[in-house]
């Protein structure tokens, strides 16, 4: 068994690292969906890195994956956007994300905001999202977008 995640801010530096994480994570699903373009993945990713908002996830001293979680003002409600969380292939279905995730989570109600994601259709993510606790909230022709409201004594 693994030992506890641990999470350590990103810098500039780390983004040909994260980016080679991001696409090994995303290649499965979206080989799937006939969508898999290397290039397409580095600019996404590039668009929105911000180190400042990212962190690398690491396990007994290797780098396994990383999540990103950005403020999200123009909600209709103020948030978060967990708008990354990947985990190398190698070390997904061992609890690290969900640790991760119950985190991010944490971190949301302590700080009294509802927490958005969006999913790739057709990803495994979107049963992990909704097993946390996300709600469905809109949807679009490759993604679908969840929240995870506050629990009902954390909204009044």
């Amino acid at each position: 068994m693994p030992g506890l995640p641990r999470l350590r801010l990103a810098s500039e530096q780390d983004f040909e690292q994260l980016l080679a994480l991001r696409i090994a994570a995303m290649r499965p699903s979206l080989e799937r969906l006939g969508r898999f373009d290397p290039q397409r993945a580095r600019e996404r990713l590039r668009a929105g890195f911000d180190p400042a908002y990212t962190r690398i996830i690491s396990v007994d001293g290797a780098d396994i994956g990383f999540v990103a979680v950005k403020p999200l003002p123009e909600a209709p409600v103020a948030g978060l956007l967990l708008d990354h969380l990947y985990l190398h292939p190698d070390w997904q279905g061992r609890q690290l994300g969900a640790r991760v995730l119950q985190q991010v989570i944490a971190e949301a109600e302590l700080a009294g905001l509802p927490l958005h994601v969006g999913a790739l259709r057709g990803s495994d993510a979107n049963r992990f999202y909704q097993k946390h606790g996300f709600v469905q909230s809109s949807e679009s022709e490759w993604d679908i977008y969840y929240v995870r409201p506050l629990p009902p004594s954390k909204n009044s």
